[in-house]
């Protein structure tokens, strides 16, 4: 008899909880993580589990992110080459494109880069294939367009983005795309000196 009571009172405490956390409703803020911003404190309240995973941000490790899924939405704003955002289930997720860095705002062919990733995607229905999240908990991704292609590689292909070795070190594809865009000095690679966007944006070692 207590045990069947104990029973009964873990599953009234589960039904409270789930009522509790299915109540709100999606979107004025909750993003697709069912995370809500603090605006006073400048953070986000997620689920248990998730908060800590969000916090950690994308694997340390050398080898190549692993693919975590997918989704398509309509894409309803390009911020640069390489950052754009796409509607997931009533919220403008941002997605990073994964695996390359296109020329920032200000640099030489910053605007090229934004202007061609525009024609091709904005206003359009596209594919994301997600490789989890940045320090900035953005969405790191590979953008597949309308006819098949990957924005990634054609980005890189038409000498508008760097290879980033650093988040796809093992992408031959990519190495192959900014050798050939290098070799027919496509893009920035007509400058004999481009400066990467990651020199650019803070001086590192190795930089120009």
């Amino acid at each position: 008899m207590l045990r069947r009571f104990i029973y009964l009172f873990l599953l009234a405490i589960l039904a409270l909880f789930l009522a509790s956390t299915t109540a709100q409703p999606y979107g004025g803020g909750i993003d697709r993580y069912s995370c809500r911003p603090d605006g006073k404190q400048g953070s986000h309240h997620c689920p248990q589990g998730l908060l800590v995973a969000l916090q950690q941000g994308p694997s340390k490790s050398a080898d190549p992110p692993t693919m975590a899924g997918e989704f398509s939405g309509k894409v309803v704003r390009v911020i640069e080459g390489d950052t754009l955002e796409v509607m997931y289930k009533g919220v403008a997720e941002r997605v990073r494109l994964n695996g390359i860095d296109c020329p920032e705002r200000g640099q030489a062919y910053g605007n090229h880069a934004k202007k061609f990733t525009s024609q091709r995607v904005f206003g359009k229905q596209v594919t994301v294939k997600t490789y989890g999240l940045d320090q900035g908990r953005r969405t790191m991704g590979e953008v597949i367009l309308p006819g098949g292609m990957s924005l990634n590689h054609e980005l890189v292909k038409a000498g508008l983005a760097w290879w980033n070795q650093k988040s796809a070190p093992h992408d031959e594809t990519l190495k192959r795309l900014e050798e050939e865009a290098r070799n027919k000095k496509r893009g920035l690679w007509a400058d004999p000196t481009p400066v990467p966007p990651w020199c650019y944006r803070t001086r590192q070692d190795g930089c120009p």
